[in-house]
């Protein structure tokens, strides 16, 4: 199903030899036997060989032993993935058997083939060719030379022409085999890269949601932190301000719900497009009221230039977040944005005076790694620490040409 869904199918040579019931665990595979697929090639030899013996009147009929000798060059081939070498030169053994009793030539030599692909595709090669190479030599030895005291009576040796096919043949499954082989690792390789790339792309999707959350809450948790801090001091002596206070935590309170149901729908419904444009830089007004009722005077110098979503995004995040971590962590009431715009990239700057109220300074835990990582997905970079003169700098550069598919 993974590979239909892929756009290709899900059988033959590019997903996988699955023809010849080669299960895809190792483990798997010495532990299933293949039943079908043996019982198919089974049936083959034994009707093929049939149909073959019509048309050479001057072969050992089929009689008893050569059906015995057919069968146990096919049966092995049931335990050819947990025994590969034994099935192989078993497989082997008793097709030469069968040919130097004088009987038809035919489809014994494709229970040879069958065994010799599980043995090369099971990584014993040396086995494989070991096998097909006596199966050979026996054969030249046979027909060049024991022919004399074999049946049937009055056989002549074989010609030239006749070695070459039956060479050709053992070289075509050697050929075969390593083919498959090959494709079969390329096609493994390929498996356990998509299996990869699925699990970094679930890994990135979990980072941005936690990075989506956290920027979310931790922005709109503060804004109603300072403002329920605010309310409560003055509920007795100015109850309008207190109001006041109420009505900017339900306001921050709903736009946080609404956010976090736009990140959770992503979830429910993956793929689906998002019933709200993703925030970005035009909203910047509206950050700067919330960070006023917080309590932060943001002053800003120069124009957000329009960015692809992607850009527009990040660097609305990481303003978001550094206006948060003033109002958590710095004594200063008052923060400066600098939009800057040149060479191709944003250069985004937020500074406040400080002093900082707290050991975290600036934020040092997920909110800065946010940051970085946002930053980082783009190509551009995070510089965040202490000012020489006292305070905090935030400098985020994003590239701000990139094509809105990236």
């Amino acid at each position: 199903m993974e590979e239909q869904r892929g756009g290709g199918p899900s059988h033959g040579w590019r997903h996988g030899p699955a023809w010849w019931d080669l299960p895809d665990d190792p483990e798997a595979r010495r532990a299933r036997l293949p039943w079908r697929s043996t019982a198919l090639v089974t049936a083959f030899v034994l009707v093929g060989s049939v149909f073959a013996a019509r048309g050479q009147s001057d072969r050992v009929p089929l009689d008893g032993p050569a059906r015995v000798l057919l069968l146990a060059a096919s049966v092995p081939l049931l335990w050819r993935h947990r025994h590969p070498v034994a099935v192989v030169h078993g497989t082997a053994a008793a097709a030469l058997a069968y040919l130097a009793l004088g009987y038809p030539y035919g489809p014994v030599f494709l229970a040879v083939a069958v065994g010799c692909f599980g043995a090369v595709v099971a990584g014993h090669r040396r086995a494989a060719w070991t096998a097909i190479g006596l199966l050979w030599a026996g054969h030249v030895l046979v027909a060049l030379w024991l022919y004399h005291w074999l049946p049937p009576t009055g056989d002549r040796g074989a010609g030239l022409g006749q070695e070459i096919v039956v060479a050709t043949w053992v070289l075509a499954v050697a050929a075969l085999s390593e083919l498959a082989r090959l494709r079969r690792e390329q096609w493994v390789r390929e498996r356990a890269d998509r299996a990869a790339a699925a699990r970094r792309r679930a890994d990135e999707e979990r980072l941005r949601i936690a990075r989506e959350l956290h920027d979310v809450l931790a922005h709109s948790i503060s804004v109603i932190n300072v403002q329920a801090s605010m309310g409560l001091a003055l509920l007795d002596s100015d109850p309008e301000q207190a109001r006041s206070a109420l009505t900017t935590i339900k306001a921050a309170s709903k736009e946080a719900l609404g956010e976090v149901r736009q990140v959770l729908g992503t979830l429910r419904a993956p793929g689906a497009a998002p019933r709200a444009p993703a925030p970005g830089l035009d909203r910047l007004p509206e950050l700067v009221q919330q960070a006023a009722a917080a309590g932060l005077t943001v002053e800003t110098e120069g124009e957000p230039p329009r960015l692809p979503p992607g850009a527009d995004l990040a660097a609305f995040r990481i303003l978001q977040e550094a206006l948060t971590n003033v109002v958590r962590h710095s004594g200063s009431r008052h923060a400066r944005v600098r939009f800057g715009y040149g060479d191709g990239a944003l250069r985004l700057r937020i500074d406040d005076d400080g002093p900082a109220t707290g050991a975290d300074a600036g934020g040092s835990g997920n909110g800065l790694a946010g940051m970085r990582e946002r930053a980082a997905a783009l190509g551009g970079t995070i510089e965040a620490g202490p000012r020489p003169d006292g305070g905090f700098r935030v400098l985020a550069v994003l590239p701000s040409d990139l094509r809105e598919d990236q």
